[in-house]
């Protein structure tokens, strides 16, 4: 009931539709391209970079849609519960350790899809 195309375990059926997380990431990203390219860098349409904006887009859908999301399913295993101790709890995890690596990561996907040597990449991270 409800619409659902999910199959039963272990049965054939219609392929699973992406996790709305990943579609969300991917918008969001491909916004802030928009918004970057257009309000803070002030390209005007003309000026606009498609091709940028859709690397973003795609970024957002293959990497930070599912590394992100998976983080918090397994921040959730690691420190259950809804209290403000937990809550501090997961940020100083996720702020201390996993943003540091995600970013590190992030930076060097960016680099590459744009186009820089690794040692231009490593230089970029760096600063």
């Amino acid at each position: 009931a409800g619409g659902s195309v999910r199959a039963a375990p272990g049965r054939r059926g219609p392929a699973l539709p992406p996790e709305p997380a990943l579609l969300v990431a991917g918008a969001l990203m491909g916004a802030g391209d928009v918004i970057a390219q257009q309000l803070v860098e002030r390209r005007g349409l003309r000026g606009h970079h498609g091709q940028r904006t859709l690397r973003m887009m795609a970024i957002g859908f293959c990497f930070v849609g599912p590394v992100v999301g998976g983080w918090y399913k397994i921040l959730d295993r690691l420190v259950p519960g809804a209290t403000k101790v937990v809550a501090v709890k997961k940020m100083v995890l996720d702020q201390g350790g996993f943003a540091p690596c995600f970013l590190g990561c992030f930076l060097a996907i960016t680099g590459a899809t744009n186009g820089l040597s690794v040692e231009e990449n490593w230089s970029k991270i760096q600063q």
